[in-house]
């Protein structure tokens, strides 16, 4: 077997202390040159081109977000209106239902009361010709409240869109 021999360290030389003060003239890496920044001078020119092209970057960007949170208004009205036009016209529906149910069970009911074929046959007659009109009436309503919602969307877009480029163009 072989013995291995470690030397032993020698004692290192206890560090020179250093003032607790730091001078203004002193950079953090004196032996260093690679960090050491060179003290340039810039153009006045240049920093007021500089400050110019800033000033101006805020001012698109400034634009440009106003012209954002307007457009982002404008389509939550758009919304808005059509959540309030679909609302209307399936309560027009659900009405409209309502009413064709409600006249077809008095149909059934009063069906089940009649003493001849020719009572029946006039009862169902008038249902018919009854729920013939109900339904002609209450498809001319759908389709005005449909037109309506469909003026009042295309308005609030159109408006949203002519806004929006308005003010686009104009940034």
């Amino acid at each position: 077997m072989t013995e291995t021999k470690t030397a032993a360290a020698a004692p290192k030389a206890p560090r020179a202390k250093t003032a607790k003060t730091v001078d203004a003239t002193v950079t953090a890496f004196p032996n260093f040159e690679a960090f050491n920044m060179p003290k340039m001078e810039i153009p006045a020119a240049t920093r007021e081109m500089a400050e110019k092209s800033i000033e101006q970057a805020r001012e698109a960007y400034s634009k440009l977000k106003t012209v954002a949170e307007d457009a982002t208004d404008l389509m939550e009205d758009g919304f808005e209106t059509t959540r309030r036009g679909v609302l209307d016209f399936n309560h027009k529906a659900v009405d409209a239902a309502k009413s064709n149910t409600d006249a077809t069970f008095q149909f059934v009911k009063d069906l089940f009361e009649v003493k001849t074929l020719a009572e029946a046959i006039e009862l169902q007659t008038s249902f018919a010709r009854s729920q013939f009109d109900a339904f002609s009436a209450q498809a001319k309503d759908m389709q005005e409240l449909s037109s309506k919602l469909a003026g009042e969307v295309t308005e609030t877009f159109k408006g949203a869109v002519e806004k929006t480029t308005k003010d686009f163009k104009a940034a």
